[in-house]
This record gives structure tokens, sequence and C-alpha cells, in this order.
């Protein structure tokens, strides 16, 4: 029997939600108006958009188990992140991508961002989370499905080079992972956000407007 990527290397793990909720409760829900159109592409389980407060919600993933996993209220989209057709012109606010464009080649993800710079209403962001490559080089390929590398640095030159400017860029944002002994705590994550320096911090956070 052939097992999934969801299977193997990224199951179910009700920690991740939790370290989402306070995330969006903490850093990622002042950043997004009320009245938003927020899209998350690669949503997987939806542990980001599941916990958004906006006026309209879109999951887009490859995954087929993603809907299942929407809470109500969200709409989705099986699909690629390459193709955006399904998405109006001039409509998202706050586009978000966790763990994703390291997946993909250079050239895809090229196409993808030609597509988003449409779709962004007039000052709404990207906001990429992803690992970075300066500080996770011996962790990042033991996810076999990892296929292209980025810095902090490289990650905002791509970003320069197909239309975007970078308004932010936290080369320390998060920890790689949360399969770790370190308990998983509202108040700790909270605290950490708010450290100045961020001791195993391997994920940067990128966000973008349309230049």
């Amino acid at each position: 029997m052939i097992k999934s990527y969801h299977e193997i290397r990224l199951p179910y793990d009700q920690r991740r939600d939790l370290l989402w909720k306070t995330l969006c409760d903490a850093y990622f829900q002042p950043l997004i108006p009320e009245q938003a159109c927020v899209l998350e592409l690669g949503a997987g389980y939806c542990h980001f958009i599941n916990h958004v407060r906006c006026a309209r919600r879109i999951a887009l993933d490859l995954w087929e188990g993603m809907p299942q996993h929407a809470a109500p209220g969200v709409e989705t989209i099986v699909g690629s992140a390459t193709d955006l057709s399904r998405i109006p012109e001039r409509s998202v606010d706050f586009a978000f991508a966790s763990n994703l464009f390291e997946h993909m080649d250079q050239d895809d993800f090229a196409r993808t961002l030609d597509q988003l710079r449409d779709k962004l209403t007039p000052g709404g962001t990207l906001n990429l989370l992803q690992p970075n490559y300066r500080f996770a080089y011996r962790e990042y390929f033991d996810d076999f499905s990892h296929r292209t590398v980025y810095t902090d640095r490289s990650l905002s030159d791509f970003l320069a080079c197909h239309g975007f400017r970078v308004i932010h860029c936290a080369p320390r944002f998060l920890p790689l992972t949360v399969k770790s002994a370190l308990p998983v705590s509202p108040f700790l994550i909270r605290l950490y956000l708010r450290l100045p320096f961020k001791p195993l911090g391997k994920q940067m956070l990128v966000r973008a407007v349309a230049a």
C-alpha cells in the first residue's frame, strides 16, 4: 500500500492547530482588516485560514483531503497554486502561504506570483512563511519533497524580480517544527514572538506588496 505525504511527513497534530490559533490571534489578525478577503495557498489542514476572522476566507490546496478540514464559512478550492483562475481579480487583501514554495520549482513559483499580482487589491499583501535555508540547512532535505532552496535574502530578491516589493522580512520568525520536547503553549508562543532574538528560529516570514 502506497502512503501519502500527509501520512508519512505531515500527519494531523493537534499541537499544530493550537500553534496556529495563537499565531493568528497574537500576530496575523492585527494585519488583516475586518472586511478583508484572505486567501491561503497550500492550506493543508487549514490551521491558518480556520482561525482568521475576516469577511471572506478562501483555502486552496492540491490535496483532495483539504476541504474536510475547513471550518464552516471557508471556501475551498482543490487545485494548484499555479492556477488561480477561480480567484477574482483585485479581490484578495491578504494572501498567505506557509511551507509551500520550497516544494515547487522556481518556474511554478514565478507562475503563481505572476497571477497573484492581479488578484491582490491595491495595498494587498503577500505573506510567506517557510524554512530559511541559511539556518535550517541541516534539516532542509529531511523532507523528501523539498525541491528549491530559499534564504531570507534569496526569497526577497526572487519576489523583487517578479513584481513585488518586500515590506517586512524576519529571517528568524519561528522554530522549524512543533515536533520537539518543548510544550506548545499559547503563553510561550506569545512570549517567543516578543523576543528580540529568536533562539531556534529557522523559519522566515517575508511580507510583500505588488510593486
